[in-house]
């Protein structure tokens, strides 16, 4: 655990997605308007998480019996998604009040922070307007030039592919739940799934960009970032 500006930094380690839940929603309840925020950083063996908005149908396939994988109904927003090892999850647990801005900065600032950790390791991260989360160019990866434009207005995907999720729930000016970005996982699970609710949306991780660096590595930069950008 480290701490920063008031913040304190807590590196969980490989944690069940429901008991983690539980603890951010209890940490917010308690506490109290002096308590300094926190940033949990974790893993979590695979899980699929729907949020409020969340439609069972974009559950495509998931059978009973050997590799089944849990749902957990969440209070986050958004559709569903998967965590599972090998996926860096952040969880800001902030007072929005105390620090000054609104729910929209704070969704800014939590995309920035991906893109800047991305930047890190040569990659470049883009925002899709009305599809929070940071995606990529598939075919180039690491260029610079911003999107423009949709490749194909029918598809505003097409092209790119998901490499970081972002759901967040606000209560009291509080915030919990956070972004996942993927490293170097399995990411198979991601085709039982209309990830966020899109058909068809291609997810990547830094492995298969061709990055090869360690979940810890890409947490510890990672931390940095969201203690920078959400200061």
């Amino acid at each position: 655990m480290n701490s920063s500006a008031a913040t304190l930094v807590r590196h969980l380690g490989r944690v069940d997605y429901a008991p983690t839940f539980a603890a951010m929603q209890a940490f917010t309840e308690a506490r109290a308007p002096e308590a300094p925020d926190e940033i949990w950083l974790c893993e979590h063996p695979p899980v699929f998480t729907q949020g409020l908005a969340g439609k069972a149908e974009h559950v495509l396939l998931n059978p009973p019996g050997p590799g089944h994988i849990p749902v957990v109904q969440t209070n986050r927003g958004g559709q569903v998604t998967y965590h599972g090892p090998g996926q860096v999850v952040a969880y800001p647990l902030l007072d929005l009040r105390r620090r000054g801005y609104f729910v929209k900065e704070y969704v800014y600032r939590l995309e920035e922070a991906i893109i800047r950790t991305l930047m890190h390791f040569g990659v470049t991260g883009h925002r899709v307007a009305g599809a929070p989360g940071i995606y990529v160019r598939l075919n180039d990866p690491f260029a610079h030039a911003a999107l423009t434009e949709p490749a194909d207005p029918r598809d505003p995907f097409k092209g790119l592919g998901k490499v970081a999720a972002l759901g967040i729930k606000v209560t009291r000016h509080c915030t919990y739940h956070g972004v996942s970005l993927n490293v170097a996982m399995d990411l198979s699970p991601f085709g039982r799934i209309n990830p966020c609710g899109y058909s068809g949306l291609a997810t990547v991780d830094l492995a298969s960009l061709g990055v090869d660096v360690a979940p810890d590595e890409v947490a510890g930069v990672l931390a940095g970032q969201l203690v920078s950008r959400l200061g």
